[in-house]
């Protein structure tokens, strides 16, 4: 550290990192805007071929980071195995100038199955800015997924999630009676789903409960954020003026802690958008890893793509000594 510098040249240096800073942040939104300009065709190829391929979303499942493997559990596992068709992430506010390209929604497309009767289960995930504390992230809101009859792996934690938004909407509203508005803890959604959450044992929560994951600190409404934005803008104007600033504080909030399913959910969130979406073809590929003389003996015929037979990639490549399809990585 440099000797002899007074207290307000350093503040004045303070002030230029944190101009750099932002200016980093805004070189960052654009890399995301332009590499989402030049990977959607690819994507788009990617799933075209995909979609040529049995089991390639449920082998890309199999193989995934451990940081997702560790939530999902055998049952999942089975449900993804036996029905899931397609997996996608798109990026819906890109070009919205009230919104961020931060923000993604992540879909999910079954084939008819066992346990649920939704085709498709569509999660959206809001990048957004606190206006009364200094947080920023993703907030979502809990998605109602169709269980058939005892067959809800989730113990019924996406419901309760679901009521309690419900309920907490109409709160908000003052619609609701025997509750004082912003007093969420007085609702009776709210204690059911508390006692649930405290019944739960975190090392076999379903995958499925993700979808009722809120936020990991609050959840922030869209005219909160954009308000939260417009002060920041007006700040950060100021500081490349080399102005004072009055930075805000952060107010005491409780956040929703004792009603949140899904504590991991925004990490699992990145990791399913900026891990797993991206890296598909590696994840199918470390489930089919063989050697130059297993891909010998295939005939040149049986890869033609212009054939209308379908192919099992299961079947030509990544045997195991039994002839059985690849199985899961074991887990760290």
């Amino acid at each position: 550290m440099e000797v002899g510098v007074d207290a307000e040249a350093l503040l004045a240096r303070f002030e230029d990192l944190t101009v750099l800073e932002e200016e980093f942040d805004d070189a960052e939104l654009e890399i995301i805007r332009k590499t989402t300009a030049l990977t959607e065709p690819l994507y788009t190829k990617r799933a075209a071929v995909a979609a040529k391929i049995p089991h390639f979303w449920p082998l890309v499942f199999e193989q995934c980071p451990p940081e997702l493997d560790q939530h999902i559990q055998p049952s999942d596992s089975k449900l993804f195995a036996d029905a899931l068709d397609e997996f996608s992430v798109s990026r819906f506010e890109i070009d919205d100038p009230t919104g961020s390209p931060r923000s993604f929604c992540v879909r999910f497309t079954f084939a008819e199955n066992d346990h649920v009767t939704d085709k498709v289960l569509e999660k959206k995930f809001w990048y957004r800015h606190s206006k009364t504390s200094r947080w920023e992230g993703l907030v979502s809101e809990p998605v109602k997924i169709h269980w058939k009859k005892g067959k809800d792996l989730t113990a019924g934690l996406t419901d309760a999630a679901v009521r309690l938004w419900e309920a907490k909407q109409k709160l908000a509203s003052g619609k609701t009676n025997g509750a004082k508005k912003g007093d969420a803890a007085s609702l009776p959604e709210y204690q059911a789903l508390k006692q649930k959450i405290e019944l739960a044992e975190e090392s076999s929560l379903s995958f499925f409960a993700w979808f009722g994951f809120i936020s990991s600190y609050k959840y922030v409404s869209a005219a909160e954020s954009v308000q939260a934005k417009k002060e920041e803008l007006a700040r950060r104007e100021l500081r490349k003026q080399g102005k004072p600033v009055e930075e805000p504080e952060d107010e005491d909030e409780d956040g929703d802690e004792d009603t949140e399913v899904f504590p991991a959910g925004e990490e699992l969130a990145t990791i399913l958008a900026e891990e797993l979406w991206p890296g598909a073809i590696k994840y199918f590929k470390s489930a089919h890893e063989v050697d130059d003389e297993e891909l010998s003996d295939l005939e040149v015929e049986d890869l033609d793509d212009d054939s209308d037979d379908e192919i099992d990639i299961r079947g030509l490549v990544g045997k195991g000594k039994n002839g059985s399809p690849p199985s899961k990585k074991r887990r760290t």
